[in-house]
């Protein structure tokens, strides 16, 4: 199996997971409060992980001492885009806040063009203003259509973007399993905390068993995640991205009974056309862009 196949699987199924675990904890949500979700959610996938992790014998920190600050950087951005999507989610249908999420492989060309001064050309800064441009329709800033959780939802695409910006700076010496455990642990200890001051609520059988589904899966997301940045060529893997949108539009109208309005469709197309377009032209790295 080549290295973009493996590529393309894992982020394939890095999608799926996430979206899975979504829609699970969206349904958990109308039940326990997000702190508390997140804290039980957290302690389950570090366990999880942890037990993973030395069954391989994953876990050592023989790495640079660069890549541990890069670490650390990377959970506090997972922590950011936790907190402001969850709650994003929690308020906004499924669909809606993938759509918006699916701007992240241009942000991310964005970001490494300002930050690590990669050329992007006028054809690719242009395909990426449409991009913004179809999150924006999404979004609708303005008193008509404006939701301040739209807002959260664009924070967790810059929380999300800085955390792959760093990944991408990591030494290959640094285990997969160790930054999604240390990952893991930053955001169940964060959220611990923070449902200590928000309160706890009874916990039923059902709710539990959804948000014990949820660790699996954001379990899966995370390692998957964390590989899929360090396989094959990013121009080829990076299009798998938009799997979730497939997976939210059919989990948000078969479990929750939402489908997006034609605003918010034409704009989940403008931003996914434009990502296309962004990653084939990065691939394609051709001077006369």
């Amino acid at each position: 199996m080549t290295p973009n196949t493996k590529g393309a699987l894992l982020m394939m199924g890095s999608m799926a997971a996430f979206t899975l675990n979504d829609t699970l904890v969206k349904a958990a949500l109308q039940d326990l409060r997000l702190f508390q979700l997140v804290a039980i959610r957290g302690v389950l996938a570090v366990i999880l992980v942890y037990l993973l992790a030395r069954s391989l014998g994953a876990l050592h920190l023989n790495f640079p001492h660069h890549d541990k600050w890069l670490i650390a950087l990377r959970c506090l951005a997972e922590l950011s885009a936790t907190f402001f999507f969850l709650t994003a989610l929690k308020n906004m249908p499924l669909a809606n806040v993938t759509a918006v999420l699916q701007a992240l492989p241009l942000t991310v060309t964005l970001g490494a063009a300002l930050l690590f001064s990669e050329h992007i050309g006028w054809r690719r800064a242009l395909a990426i203003a449409l991009g913004f441009a179809g999150m924006l329709l999404i979004v609708r800033p303005g008193p008509a259509g404006f939701s301040v959780y739209s807002v959260y939802a664009l924070i967790a695409v810059a929380s999300v973007t800085a955390r792959d910006l760093i990944t991408r700076r990591m030494s290959t010496d640094v285990p997969s399993m160790v930054v999604t455990l240390a990952t893991s642990a930053s955001i169940a200890l964060a959220a611990a905390v923070a449902s200590v001051l928000e309160g706890w609520v009874p916990v039923s059988v059902a709710t539990g068993s959804l948000v014990a589904a949820a660790a699996v899966f954001v379990l899966m997301g995370y390692l998957f995640s964390v590989m899929v940045m360090r396989q094959g060529d990013v121009g080829f893997v990076a299009p798998f991205r938009y799997s979730s949108l497939i997976w939210a539009l059919g989990l948000g109208w078969a479990v929750f009974g939402e489908w997006p309005d034609n605003l918010t469709m034409l704009g989940a197309v403008l931003i996914v056309g434009a990502g296309l377009f962004t990653l084939l032209r990065g691939r394609s790295r051709q001077p006369a862009e």
